[in-house]
C-alpha cells in the first residue's frame, strides 16, 4: 500500500496523531523516568546510583543505532506493525526491568525495551506526515514530536513521585501498562499508513556530506547531553535543597517540566518572528547561565526551584531554532537531516551518564551544573560555527 485517500480529516486526524504521540511520550518517560529514580534502585539492586545510570546508555545508544538501521532495512514492513509491536517489545523489555532484582537483568531489560524504542521512533514520526494531508503535515509532525517534550515535563516527575512514595518499580508497571494501552489503540484506529519510497544509506549519508549540517549536529548533541547530564544526576547535585526526599525532587522535575512546555511553546513563534540564530543563541547562552546559578545556588530549595523553571525554558527553546537552522541548510533532504537529529539526539543521552560519572569522580555532586554548562557553551559555539562565513560557498566534505 502505498497512497491513502481520502486523507484522515479533522477530529479523525488529530485523535490518530495523539495517539503517535503517544508512542514518543512512552519511549521518552522509558527513557527518562529512571533519572529521578537512580538512588531507590541502586538500593534495591544493591548498586551504586552511576552503575544504574549507565542502563541509560544502554537504551539511548541501542535507539540512536536502530532507529536508523530498522528505518533502511524493513522499509516494507507495515509502519502500523513497526509501531505496535515496538511498544510490545519496549513493554516487555521494561516488564524484565521491573521485576530485576540485579542490575545485570535490570540491564537486560532496558537492552530489550530500547529495540522496541528503535522499531516504533521512526515510524510513528513518518506515519504522522503520511496520513496528513500537506496543508496540515507540520502540526500533525509538530504534535507528535510533543509527545518526546512531555516525558521529562510530565512521565518523568509522576514516575519519581511515585516511586519514592510506593517503590520504583510501580512506575516501570505504569509505563508496560500504557505500552500495551496504547499498541492496541494504535492497531485499531491507526492501521492504514502508507509507506514512503525506500530509502538507501547513501541516500541517507548524503546530509552528512554538509560542514555546516555537521556543525549544527554536534550542537544538537552537547546540548542534549548537557540536558541529561544535570536531569538524569538530579538527585545527586540538589539534595542539599531537598534534603534528599524524592518528593522535592519531583516537584523540581515538574518545574522543569512547566517551564519546558512554555519554553517550546514560545520557541516556535520566536524562530518564525526573529530566525532561528538569534532565538538559539539566546536560548543557549540562558542555559549555560541558568547551569551556572544552580551550582552557586544549589542549597537554597526556592533558588534552585526558579532556576530549574529558567532551565527548562531555555532547554525545550533551544531545540526548535536548531531544528529550523539543519532544514534551512539542507532543504531538499529535511526528512533526512531530522533523521539524523534524532540519531544524534539518542546519542547525546547515551554519552551523558558517562560524563556524569566523570563528573562525580572528579569533584562530586556540585560540578554537576558546571559540566553541564561547559557542554552548554560548546553548544553554542557550534551552533555559531554554522553561520561562519556564510557569504562564501563552503565546499561539502568528502
Amino acid at each position: 500500500m502505498t497512497s491513502v485517500e481520502p486523507f484522515y480529516e479533522g477530529r479523525a486526524l488529530y485523535g490518530r496523531v495523539l495517539l503517535l504521540a503517544g508512542g514518543l511520550f512512552l519511549s521518552g518517560t522509558n527513557a527518562v523516568v529512571i533519572a529521578g529514580l537512580l538512588p531507590h534502585i541502586a538500593d534495591s539492586l544493591d548498586t551504586s546510583p552511576t552503575s544504574v545510570s549507565f542502563t541509560i546508555s544502554i537504551y539511548a545508544l541501542v535507539v540512536a543505532i536502530g532507529a536508523p538501521l530498522i528505518a533502511a532495512f524493513l522499509p516494507r514492513v507495515p509502519r502500523w506493525m513497526l509501531i505496535c509491536g515496538g511498544m510490545l517489545v519496549l513493554g516487555a523489555g521494561t516488564l524484565v526491568a521491573a521485576l530485576s532484582h540485579d542490575l545485570v537483568i535490570f540491564a537486560l531489560g532496558r537492552f530489550i525495551s530500547a529495540f522496541g524504542g528503535a522499531a516504533m521512533l521512526p515510524a510513528a514520526t513518518a506515519a504522522a506526515a503520511a496520513i496528513a494531508p500537506p496543508e496540515r503535515r507540520g502540526r500533525a509532525i509538530a504534535i507528535v514530536a510533543t509527545g518526546f517534550t512531555l516525558a521529562p515535563a510530565i512521565g518523568s516527575p509522576i514516575g519519581t513521585a511515585v516511586g519514592a512514595s510506593v517503590g520504583w518499580e510501580i512506575p516501570l508497571f505504569g509505563v508496560v501498562a500504557l505500552a500495551v494501552l496504547l499498541a492496541a489503540a494504535n492497531a485499531i484506529f491507526v492501521r492504514r499508513i502508507p509507506l514512503g519510497p525506500p530509502t538507501s544509506l547513501g541516500q541517507r549519508l548524503a546530509s552528512l556530506k554538509n560542514a555546516r549540517v555537521l556543525t549544527v549536529l554536534i550542537g544538537v548533541l552537547t546540548l542534549v547531553a548537557a540536558f541529561n547530564l544535570v536531569y538524569i544526576f538530579s538527585s545527586a547535585f540538589t539534595a542539599p535543597a531537598t534534603g534528599g526526599k524524592g518528593q522535592l525532587l519531583a516537584v523540581l522535575l515538574l518545574v522543569f517540566g512547566v517551564g519546558g512546555v512554555v519554553g517550546s511553546l514560545a520557541a516556535g513563534v520566536l524562530t518564525d518572528r526573529l530566525g532561528n540564530r538569534p532565538t538559539a543563541t539566546t536560548a543557549l547562552a540562558v542555559h549555560a547561565l541558568a547551569l551556572i546559578g544552580m551550582y552557586l545556588l544549589t542549597s537554597n530549595f526556592l533558588a534552585t526551584a526558579i532556576l530549574f523553571a529558567i532551565w527548562g525554558i531555555a532547554q525545550t527553546a533551544a531545540i526548535p531554532p536548531l531544528q529550523h537552522r539543519l532544514v534551512q541548510l539542507d532543504q531538499g533532504r529535511a526528512t533526512m537531516v531530522l533523521s539524523w537529529y534524532t540519531t544524534v539526539m539518542y546519542v547525546g543521552i547515551g554519552i551523558a551518564p558517562p560524563i556524569g560519572a566523570a563528573a562525580l569522580a572528579i569533584a562530586g555532586p556540585p560540578m554537576i551544573p558546571l559540566f553541564g554548562a561547559a557542554l552548554t557553551v560548546l553548544a553554542l559555539l557550534a551552533f555559531m560555527l554554522s553561520y561562519a562565513n556564510r557569504r562564501k560557498n563552503i565546499s561539502p566534505l568528502v
